[in-house]
């Protein structure tokens, strides 16, 4: 019998780490990508070049493929839909996806469902800053309804020219915009759900630490009170349901002032957030997105020990995407490094990561800070 071939939507580091797992299962994997050396292209043989506005190289991608997966949301659901004519599956569906990519729906379709979200609304072209912030008060989040991540696409706005300047600069991203209220948080919370036809499963809640609107720091489990983990896992499975969301979902949160739980962000793929799962817990992210792919028994959420430390390794200069000192960054026994294998290094660019586990979280957070000091790539 032939090997399944999983084919993934983009060849990033996400669709890398995804491919890893499911080599491991003894799975085949196609990749479409724009560009040629993507970090999970260069990892097969199917790989196709080009993208989804080319009919031509869709039919021939999803040939390849027994059913498809994505590495991101950017991707026009009416595309999707394309690649399910040509008789393939795609998991999670257009219709999720259509209802998650632009952030508007998505928050609309959240709110639906009585699942609490930060206030917002829609910004129509004739919208002035004095209207909004009598709706959200005088500072404010302004959102492109689409193509947002790592902080592209976001705006802070705290009067009319910081408005001005913001409408301009988002409208080359995408020219459909939302506005948030700016929420005051104790904490930047995150959880990963992935679902099939027969099980639904949370791996544990996590902090995140921003660093220049990029996750850069997370740490499991969050301090949080059993109360407020409890609440958090009950509204990222609500969360996953409202959109009829299959497969892996990365669900980002705030802890209020108040306490309360707001949901800020869904995507529906395996998520930054995760990344500590590949050591710290029995079944990975990245495995448990391939398993409910192809809707097979879930593996386990549950960590190996107590606590886990993952940083980001963002580009701290501009150039080839190698490791300059291989011997220092692996100098601790304990450190798992992983490198993206991206072609060109560049400021602020995700590049790869480390994970730390033990017992004392403040202690492998002190160690894992310094280690990510001392990598250069």
């Amino acid at each position: 019998m032939k090997p399944i071939t999983i084919g993934i939507l983009g060849g990033g580091q996400l669709a890398r780490m995804s491919a890893f797992q499911a080599y491991k299962l003894g799975l085949n994997v196609s990749i479409l990508e724009k560009n040629e050396y993507s970090p999970a292209g260069s990892l097969t043989k199917n790989e196709f070049i080009g993208w989804i506005d080319n009919e031509n190289i869709i039919k021939n991608f999803a040939e390849s493929c027994d059913i498809v997966t994505l590495e991101n949301e950017f991707i026009d659901f009416e595309k999707l839909e394309l690649i399910e004519k040509f008789g393939k599956k795609v998991i999670p569906s257009p219709k999720t996806i259509s209802l998650i990519q632009d952030k508007f729906i998505q928050k609309k379709t959240l709110s639906e469902y009585k699942i609490p979200v930060p206030q917002f609304l829609e910004v129509t072209e004739e919208m002035t800053y004095k209207e909004i912030s009598k709706y959200l008060g005088k500072k404010f989040i302004l959102k492109s309804k689409k193509l947002g991540y790592d902080g592209y696409g976001n705006a802070a706005v705290y009067n009319k020219k910081q408005f001005v300047e913001a409408v301009k600069k988002l409208s080359k991203r995408h020219n459909s915009l939302l506005a948030e209220k700016f929420i005051k948080f104790s904490k930047e919370l995150a959880i990963m759900v992935v679902r099939t036809e027969k099980e639904i499963k949370t791996y544990p809640v996590v902090e995140t630490i921003q660093k220049d609107h990029i996750c850069h720091t997370v740490i499991a489990k969050a301090d949080i009170s059993k109360k407020i983990e409890k609440k958090v896992k009950e509204i990222a499975i609500k969360s996953v349901k409202a959109v009829e969301g299959f497969g892996l979902f990365g669900i980002e949160l705030f802890l209020t002032i108040d306490n309360e739980i707001l949901v800020n962000e869904m995507a529906p793929r395996p998520h930054n957030s995760g990344h500590y799962t590949i050591e710290a817990c029995v079944t990975s992210q990245f495995e448990n997105h391939i398993r409910s792919v192809l809707n097979l028994p879930l593996g386990s959420t549950k960590m190996i020990k107590p606590s886990a430390v993952m940083i980001n390794l963002l580009g701290k200069k501009e150039g080839e995407g190698v490791v300059e000192n291989y011997d220092s960054a692996l100098n601790n026994p304990d450190i798992h490094l992983h490198i993206y294998g991206k072609q060109e290094s560049r400021l602020g660019r995700k590049m790869g990561h480390i994970t730390l586990l033990g017992k004392d979280k403040k202690k492998i957070l002190r160690e894992a800070k310094k280690i990510e000091k001392q990598i250069l790539i």
